[in-house]
């Protein structure tokens, strides 16, 4: 007897060996797909380590570039078809409006620093005594809490001070030099931030739109998320920039005028204390004007008292609404904790990247939320059955 009636019908056969190869084929293709994703991880991951030391001025660059789109638009209005000389422009404004009064006054606040530090090496500067005159300026009942409190032991708690003060002292000492001897980095840093701000000026828009079309989910959610991102950065560095620079040049004038000495470094400091909403600048001038009343300058010290209440406060509860709250929609406690987060895990550009991970973190469980409520409202509600037929 032929085997050959054992064997499937040719048809059958075809089937299954075409069968066979697309399964072949699909793996093929899942294993080259894969390879080339392990790839695209690997040189994404060799670009990023290549590109770190330089990633603080390509994120400023980038920063700027979507600050000052609106500028570079203008001057393309004036030169249409003249995108190079329209970015060139645009950095220029930047680099003699911002750049180069941000360098001048760096420099005079490095100088007021060190000083400070050579005025507490060479002792010119006793803690220990502003403490003991504000201690004895106190009313009784406070001197007595505070006795009560752990700080009755006036020696122990003047020393505790002093600690402080030139711990605090050698933090700045080290931080100029590290200024003062980063000087080449930061000119090349510098430099590259410029030469890539021109590309991002001109480009950005390719560029942005490129970027989400590359993002690995659905364009809707993808645009919305990078409308959400440039809303916050423009609204956060307006924000802390802005209300920052205000209540920092309203806190040096003040000082000024009262005769305090390294009022850039004081305005500077509010500057930074800006960041945290409602009480931040209130951390510098309240014990300014604690010293300034103990010491017997009272015109002084109520003079700060007043310019920090009615003129320091006011520009932040007039401004911080106006530029940030309205415009991200980040709860103040969340700006508070992103922004003190931000700064202690990656310095100065985390008071952008802190609130601006909070509001793309709200941005998505808002998403999330949205789409799952899609879901449960458009979904088919399950028609009841036919009734089961009955035997008569």
């Amino acid at each position: 007897m032929s085997q050959t009636g054992d064997l499937p019908p040719p048809r059958d056969r075809a089937d299954s060996l075409t069968g066979d190869a697309l399964e072949a084929s699909t793996a093929e293709n899942r294993i080259e797909r894969g390879g080339f994703l392990v790839f695209l991880a690997l040189a994404t991951l060799a670009f990023l380590a290549i590109a770190w030391p330089f990633a603080a001025p390509i994120l400023w660059a980038a920063l700027a570039a979507i600050i000052f789109q609106p500028l570079y638009r203008r001057f393309l209005g004036w030169r249409p078809g003249h995108e190079n000389q329209a970015a060139v422009a645009t950095l220029l404004v930047v680099t003699f409006a911002v750049v180069l009064p941000a360098v001048m006054i760096g420099s005079a606040i490095v100088a007021q620093a060190i000083e400070v530090v050579i005025a507490f090496q060479e002792g010119r500067v006793d803690v220990a005594g502003w403490f003991a005159q504000i201690m004895g300026a106190l009313p009784s009942t406070t001197q007595a809490w505070l006795a009560q409190s752990g700080w009755g032991d006036l020696v122990a708690a003047q020393n505790r001070i002093q600690d402080f003060a030139e711990q605090s002292a050698g933090l700045i000492a080290a931080q100029a030099l590290a200024i003062g001897g980063g000087v080449a980095g930061f000119l090349l840093s510098l430099g590259v931030a410029l030469y890539v701000g021109y590309f991002f000026l001109r480009d950005g828009s390719a560029i942005g739109h490129a970027v989400v079309r590359a993002l690995p989910m659905e364009r809707a959610i993808a645009e919305e998320l990078a409308d959400r991102f440039l809303t916050i950065v423009r609204a956060t560095i307006k924000g802390s920039g802005v209300v920052g620079l205000v209540q920092g040049a309203l806190g040096a004038i003040t000082f000024w005028i009262v005769g305090m000495p390294s009022v850039l470094l004081l305005g500077l400091l509010m500057a930074f204390a800006s960041l945290l909403p409602a009480v931040g600048p209130a951390l510098i001038w309240v014990p300014v004007a604690i010293y300034l009343l103990a010491i017997g300058a009272v015109w002084q010290g109520v003079v700060v008292i007043a310019s920090g209440v009615a003129v320091v406060g006011l520009a932040d509860n007039l401004l911080r609404p106006i530029l940030v709250g309205r415009d991200t929609g980040i709860p103040d406690w969340m700006i508070l904790v992103t922004t003190l987060g931000g700064l202690a895990l990656i310095g100065l550009s985390g008071i952008v990247l802190g609130p601006l991970a909070a509001g793309l973190f709200i941005a998505g469980w808002s998403i999330l939320s949205k789409q799952r409520e899609e879901a449960s409202t458009n979904a088919p509600e399950l028609a009841p059955g036919p009734a089961p037929e009955t035997a008569e």
